[in-house]
């Protein structure tokens, strides 16, 4: 890879839980001080982690059920690198270097990997941001019931009663970057890009569950920066806040993608054209 780039994310929660807060109930993540919505950068690359497990043979290093340990000493058997615990910075090296070969999201996201069976840290190319929502949202609070019960002395409630949350409408806004300088130290290929950026596109469409039922979230715009050296032309800055996202004239509380308008204007457009920066409008 020899080009930087920016990233700016756009997707939606339409009576759905989003990203749930487990210090909180569960509730849905808010800035407290602005009321809008938020969902961490974890969750994204969970997303994207599941689509790749999914969808392609690539290995996954964080997933559900893995060992850490147990997939650091498969680099260390099939390098023929002897007794982990015995290793020293030349083998740390070797094992880093076969797992970022191996793993997916290890040599997109990085990892720490420096355990037990030390197979060093990997510092990745890939980083997305917190989302926050354009507009405050609020939480909604749903009481549920349950006809079955857990233990048998609740047998004659015939029921039990349970709460859930949504978000009636919020649209998000995240935005991430590429290094191409660590991508090359992590051997981060186009075959790569190009497979995040599918992911990116669909990464809810595999995801439904009860908190978010199908349909209920949706990636609604995906616009890269593509520029034409490693270095860059402009701020990230620059670029990403020079798209608009505002509530259409006449909207007062949104409750659909359609009360938004999404914008790049003329002159970001043409600054881009004018300094070697692509504008690739992948949704």
């Amino acid at each position: 890879m020899n080009n930087r780039y920016d990233i700016l994310y756009l997707f939606d929660a339409k009576d759905a839980n989003p990203n749930g807060d487990p210090d909180a109930g569960n509730l849905p993540r808010l800035d407290a001080e602005t009321g809008q919505g938020l969902t961490t950068d974890v969750m994204l690359k969970r997303k994207i982690r599941n689509f790749i497990e999914q969808t392609t043979e690539h290995n996954i290093y964080f997933k559900e059920f893995a060992v850490h340990n147990q997939q650091h000493e498969e680099a260390y058997k099939a390098l023929d690198l002897g007794d982990p615990k015995k290793a020293k910075r030349a083998e740390f090296d070797k094992a880093r270097e076969w797992m970022c070969q191996n793993f997916y999201d290890v040599r997109t996201f990085g990892a720490v990997m420096s355990t037990k069976v030390n197979c060093g840290q990997v510092r990745g190319p890939v980083q997305l941001s917190f989302a926050r929502s354009i507009d405050p949202i609020i939480t909604s609070e749903h009481a549920i019931t349950r006809t079955s019960v857990t233990d048998v002395k609740d047998i004659e409630k015939a029921r039990t009663m349970g709460r859930k949350f949504t978000v009636p409408y919020g649209l998000y806004k995240a935005s991430g970057f590429i290094n191409p300088f660590l991508a090359q130290q992590t051997g981060f290929s186009e075959d790569d890009l190009e497979l995040l950026f599918t992911a990116l596109e669909n990464a809810f469409q595999f995801d439904q569950s009860a908190a978010r039922p199908a349909g209920s979230m949706n990636v609604r715009k995906l616009v890269i920066f593509k520029h034409e050296n490693a270095l860059g032309k402009a701020p990230s800055a620059k670029l990403l806040e020079g798209v608009s996202v505002k509530k259409k004239d006449g909207i007062e509380v949104a409750r659909s993608f359609d009360d938004y308008k999404v914008t790049i204007p003329t002159e970001l457009r043409s600054f881009c054209a004018d300094n070697g920066i692509e504008i690739i409008e992948r949704v």
